[in-house]
């Protein structure tokens, strides 16, 4: 089947959609995507043998407007 992924789909839930933007907006310019991320932090969390933290993505300085 063409549409069948590898993984099942997984839902998070409290995750709101300024929340989930703004994370798929930190990891567009990364080397990985959202899915890559979580899996990543949550090998780490759970203490998986080789598991690294995710690097996080420098800051931007939020200028004031006006």
């Amino acid at each position: 089947m063409a549409n069948q992924h590898k993984h099942p789909v997984r839902g998070l839930r409290g995750i709101d959609d300024d929340l989930w933007a703004d994370f798929a907006t930190a990891t567009a310019n990364a080397e990985s995507d959202r899915s890559a991320e979580v899996r990543q932090f949550i090998e780490w969390y759970v203490h998986r043998p080789g598991a690294q933290r995710p690097e996080r993505p420098a800051q931007e300085v939020e200028r004031p407007s006006g």
